[in-house]
């Protein structure tokens, strides 16, 4: 089935550019101009991952995530993944996308082909694997069906990245992944990316999951990290 992208995007000339490249890529694309379009798009279309700039006419891009987020639209399965895509490069803008959720951030100038690669390895690890059996581990629990994680009962609500990469510390309980091994197994990233993303992301994940005792996500210095079963 061909996937299908939201481009959001103001410029006309890079609008037309990405949706022609995206196009020919193999994917299905709608364009839109402003923060409000794109939330109408994804209503009406239901699109599979939204590539979306920051700097928007009416509100930023960051604003677009939060509201998604929120449930604005309401969506069954959960709010598509986003790649920001932005000439806004300084690291506190970074930090702010990712932690608002966003799945991955790329800044302009970008080399097209690698874009290309960032934006299916997205859609590799948000839709390319069959549902399977609940996992838990203590009293976390997480379900691949429903996309639906609770901790002590309590409801965690993460981004897919977030959930993709608590998956797979669960998958491998009590086994310790090094950075590379999780850029492999959740990012995917066929040309190799930047391992500092997987640090990112263990924090953000923390802060949702570990909030209560015990802690279930630990660091093992110098090589990665683990999720470990609490004591009996």
């Amino acid at each position: 089935m061909t996937e299908l992208l939201l481009v959001v995007e103001d410029d006309p000339t890079l609008r037309e550019l990405l949706c022609a490249s995206l196009r020919l890529a193999g994917f299905a694309v709608t364009p839109a101009t402003t923060g409000a379009q794109a939330l109408a798009e994804v209503r009406r279309e239901r699109p599979d991952l939204i590539v979306l700039d920051v700097m928007l006419p009416d509100f930023d891009g960051f604003e677009v995530l939060r509201r998604l987020r929120r449930g604005e639209p309401p969506a069954p399965a959960g709010p598509p993944p986003v790649l920001f895509l932005t000439a806004r490069d300084a690291a506190e803008d970074r930090i702010g996308g990712l932690t608002a959720g966003g799945d991955d951030y790329v800044t302009k100038p970008f080399n097209l082909e690698e874009l290309i690669l960032r934006i299916r390895a997205i859609l590799r690890r948000t839709n390319g694997r069959q549902p399977e059996g609940r996992l838990t581990v203590g009293d976390l629990s997480l379900d691949p069906d429903s996309h639906h994680v609770t901790r002590g009962g309590r409801t965690v609500p993460l981004s897919p990245t977030e959930f993709s990469l608590l998956r797979v510390l669960m998958e491998h309980a009590g086994r310790v992944l090094t950075r590379r091994q999780l850029l492999d197994l959740v990012w995917h990233y066929d040309f190799g990316g930047d391992d500092s993303i997987v640090a990112s992301y263990i924090s953000y994940l923390r802060r949702k999951v570990d909030t209560d005792h015990p802690k279930l996500i630990h660091t093992v210095r110098g090589t990665g990290y683990v999720l470990r079963r609490p004591a009996r």
